[in-house]
Protein backbone atom coordinates (compact mmCIF):
# COMPACT_ATOMS: atom_id res chain seq x y z
CA UNK A 1 0.00 0.00 0.00
CA UNK A 2 2.83 2.43 0.81
CA UNK A 3 4.15 1.85 -2.72
CA UNK A 4 1.06 3.69 -4.06
CA UNK A 5 1.93 6.87 -2.18
CA UNK A 6 4.06 8.37 -4.96
CA UNK A 7 1.44 7.85 -7.64
CA UNK A 8 -1.43 9.15 -5.52
CA UNK A 9 0.49 12.16 -4.22
CA UNK A 10 2.11 13.21 -7.48
CA UNK A 11 -1.24 13.10 -9.31
CA UNK A 12 -2.61 15.77 -6.95
CA UNK A 13 -1.52 19.13 -8.39
CA UNK A 14 -2.69 21.05 -5.30
CA UNK A 15 -0.66 18.82 -2.98
CA UNK A 16 2.46 19.14 -5.14
CA UNK A 17 1.98 22.92 -5.23
CA UNK A 18 1.58 23.02 -1.43
CA UNK A 19 4.90 21.22 -1.00
CA UNK A 20 6.76 22.99 -3.80
CA UNK A 21 9.48 24.24 -1.42
CA UNK A 22 9.83 20.95 0.47
CA UNK A 23 12.93 18.83 0.04
CA UNK A 24 13.27 16.11 2.71
CA UNK A 25 13.46 12.43 3.51
CA UNK A 26 11.32 11.03 6.30
CA UNK A 27 10.90 7.60 7.80
CA UNK A 28 7.41 6.13 7.98
CA UNK A 29 7.23 3.38 10.57
CA UNK A 30 4.28 1.02 10.19
CA UNK A 31 4.57 -1.46 13.03
CA UNK A 32 7.91 -3.21 12.64
CA UNK A 33 8.26 -2.20 8.97
CA UNK A 34 10.07 1.01 8.00
CA UNK A 35 9.85 3.02 4.79
CA UNK A 36 12.02 5.93 3.68
CA UNK A 37 10.07 8.48 1.68
CA UNK A 38 12.06 11.02 -0.36
CA UNK A 39 10.29 14.25 -1.33
CA UNK A 40 11.72 16.80 -3.76
CA UNK A 41 9.80 19.97 -4.66
CA UNK A 42 6.58 18.49 -3.27
CA UNK A 43 6.83 15.28 -5.32
CA UNK A 44 7.42 11.86 -3.83
CA UNK A 45 10.41 10.74 -5.88
CA UNK A 46 11.52 7.61 -4.03
CA UNK A 47 10.16 5.12 -1.52
CA UNK A 48 12.47 2.49 -0.06
CA UNK A 49 11.34 -0.37 2.14
CA UNK A 50 13.51 -1.42 5.10
CA UNK A 51 15.13 -2.96 6.96
CA UNK A 52 17.87 -0.36 6.95
CA UNK A 53 21.29 -0.51 8.56
CA UNK A 54 21.78 3.22 9.14
CA UNK A 55 18.94 5.13 7.48
CA UNK A 56 19.32 8.86 6.84
CA UNK A 57 16.17 10.86 7.40
CA UNK A 58 15.11 14.20 8.84
CA UNK A 59 12.24 12.95 10.99
CA UNK A 60 10.30 9.76 11.61
CA UNK A 61 6.60 9.09 12.02
CA UNK A 62 6.04 5.79 13.83
CA UNK A 63 2.83 4.05 14.81
CA UNK A 64 1.59 0.48 15.07
CA UNK A 65 0.23 -1.22 11.97
CA UNK A 66 -3.24 -1.32 13.58
CA UNK A 67 -3.18 2.43 14.26
CA UNK A 68 -2.13 3.23 10.70
CA UNK A 69 -4.79 0.86 9.41
CA UNK A 70 -7.41 2.77 11.41
CA UNK A 71 -6.03 6.11 10.13
CA UNK A 72 -6.11 4.85 6.53
CA UNK A 73 -9.66 3.50 6.74
CA UNK A 74 -12.25 5.09 4.44
CA UNK A 75 -13.97 6.81 7.38
CA UNK A 76 -11.55 6.97 10.33
CA UNK A 77 -13.17 7.09 13.73
CA UNK A 78 -12.43 9.92 16.19
CA UNK A 79 -8.88 9.78 17.47
CA UNK A 80 -7.65 8.26 14.21
CA UNK A 81 -8.87 10.94 11.77
CA UNK A 82 -5.85 13.25 11.99
CA UNK A 83 -2.11 13.02 12.60
CA UNK A 84 -2.38 15.28 15.64
CA UNK A 85 -5.17 13.14 17.06
CA UNK A 86 -2.80 10.18 16.81
CA UNK A 87 -0.09 12.21 18.53
CA UNK A 88 -2.49 13.45 21.22
CA UNK A 89 -3.54 9.91 22.14
CA UNK A 90 0.08 8.72 22.01
CA UNK A 91 -0.46 6.46 19.04
CA UNK A 92 1.96 8.30 16.73
CA UNK A 93 5.53 9.15 17.66
CA UNK A 94 7.35 11.96 15.86
CA UNK A 95 11.11 11.66 16.19
CA UNK A 96 14.03 13.71 14.92
CA UNK A 97 14.11 17.26 13.59
CA UNK A 98 10.44 18.26 13.46
CA UNK A 99 11.02 21.52 11.55
CA UNK A 100 10.13 20.14 8.09
CA UNK A 101 7.13 18.30 9.52
CA UNK A 102 5.70 21.31 11.37
CA UNK A 103 6.52 23.85 8.64
CA UNK A 104 4.68 21.67 6.10
CA UNK A 105 2.05 20.19 8.38
CA UNK A 106 -0.88 20.52 5.96
CA UNK A 107 1.23 18.88 3.26
CA UNK A 108 2.03 15.86 5.44
CA UNK A 109 -1.56 15.55 6.66
CA UNK A 110 -2.81 15.49 3.06
CA UNK A 111 0.07 13.27 1.89
CA UNK A 112 -0.58 10.52 4.40
CA UNK A 113 -4.33 10.81 3.93
CA UNK A 114 -3.74 9.85 0.27
CA UNK A 115 -3.36 6.25 1.47
CA UNK A 116 -6.91 6.14 2.83
CA UNK A 117 -9.12 3.48 1.34
CA UNK A 118 -12.01 4.73 -0.72
CA UNK A 119 -15.57 4.03 0.39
Amino acid sequence: MIEQLAERANDDALLVHRGRFLDTTFLLGVGDQDWLVRIVDGRVVKIDQGPFVMPRYTFALRASAADWDAFWSAAPRPGFHDLFALIRFRRLAVEGDMHDFMANLFYFKALLAKLRRTA
